[in-house]
């Protein structure tokens, strides 16, 4: 229902009720305008977009926690996520009031500051995400973020830092003897640093030679370590190298394992944390000289390996649990062989073998 009627003291007073029988109005000096303004409004209460102007007085900052607390997201997707709530510079601004120009200022902010292209994108994709659902939630008539301008990312090849065989036989050899065998299952298994620290001696086949990855640790927000299901259910069978195993058959048996079977156990026997891991990495680092290696990085020499040796795209998705082939090729897409690197190998070799028989030719026409 909607009315337009004149005021004593000029004014045309528009008025309508939503949906829910509240009464809404507004003045204007015209009553043209007062009609277009209720005409809109009609027009998004028939095609379903309309939204009640209420709704979007709530702030940035107390929308995206009212909506990050209904969310199923791991531990530390909820730390890293709150700091993405904490870090925009508009979250006292009502959500009806957002426009793009706050996004780009926090962008061209972000950017100035050094951050990372990955970084500014991952930000930008949690804050477009609460966007989306604050339109769905009917908080906000439009998403202000499309069509906004983000950093170049830098190329996979160019982004990745692969360590080399010296630098891991150095931290190898540099490493704390209980910890010798973490290095290995990342750089020999591809495990991530949460997958290692949640392994168990029941988890390794050693006759069958396999490992199940069925568990991670993570840091839980304000508390300690908690136990959960690997990243993107990427629960997996990785099949594992005899050299690897004869460092595990070690580690047991120098090291051995308390009741709850972990292979990597703290001093009070729980399964050691990232926040540990981290420390001793950076230790390790130092004394063997070594830098700019992320223990991330033992699993980009992995997936290197299997690659080099001419593994397909589905074999190295599966050993290092990614989700989808398409997150194995747009991370490692670059270590692959390309069309040219092929041809020229078989070219290589169809000349390697006529020449091989002209020079036998040759040889045997001379020595008669």
């Amino acid at each position: 229902m909607a009315s337009i009627t004149k005021r004593p003291d000029g004014q045309w007073r528009a008025r309508y009720r939503d949906v829910h029988g509240r009464e809404h109005a507004k003045h204007f000096a015209r009553k043209i305008d007062g009609q277009r303004w209720l005409d809109e409004i009609t027009a998004s209460t028939v095609t379903g977009q309309y939204v009640d102007p209420k709704a979007g007085r709530v702030t940035f900052d107390a929308y995206f926690t009212r909506w990050a607390g209904r969310q199923v997201w791991a531990p530390m997707t909820e730390v890293q996520n709150d700091l993405v709530r904490r870090s925009v510079p508009f979250g006292t601004v009502r959500m009806a009031d957002l426009r793009r120009s706050h996004l780009e200022e926090w962008v061209k902010a972000m950017s100035a500051t050094g951050y990372a292209a990955t970084t500014i994108t991952t930000r930008v994709n949690v804050v477009r995400a609460a966007l989306k659902a604050a339109v769905s939630d009917r908080v906000i008539s439009s998403d202000p973020s499309p069509g906004l301008r983000l950093p170049r990312r830098r190329r996979a090849e160019a982004s990745m830092s692969l360590p080399s065989a010296e630098a891991i036989a150095a931290l190898l050899a540099a490493t704390d003897d209980r910890m010798r065998a973490y290095i290995a299952l990342c750089a020999f298994a591809g495990l991530r640093l949460g997958e290692a620290s949640g392994l168990k001696l029941s988890d390794v086949n050693f006759l069958g030679r396999t490992l199940r990855v069925e568990r991670q640790v993570q840091r839980r927000r304000g508390g300690s370590a908690e136990i959960r299901p690997p990243k993107y259910g990427s629960e997996r069978t990785v099949f594992l190298p005899d050299e690897l195993l004869q460092m595990l058959t070690g580690h047991v048996q120098g090291h051995g394992t308390l009741p709850d079977g972990w292979l990597f156990p703290t001093a009070d026997g729980r399964p050691i944390p990232p926040t540990t891991v981290n420390a001793w990495w950076h230790r390790t680092l130092k004394t063997a000289g070594v830098e700019g290696v992320h223990i991330h990085g033992l699993r980009h020499f992995y997936a290197s390996g299997l690659i080099a040796a001419g593994c397909d795209v589905v074999t190295v998705q599966r050993a290092l649990g990614h989700k989808s082939a398409s997150v194995t090729l747009n991370t490692y897409a670059h270590l692959w062989p390309s069309a040219e690197d092929r041809t020229r190998a078989a070219a290589s070799g169809l000349a390697a073998s006529v020449l091989a028989t002209r020079a036998d030719s040759t040889r045997t026409g001379a020595s008669s």
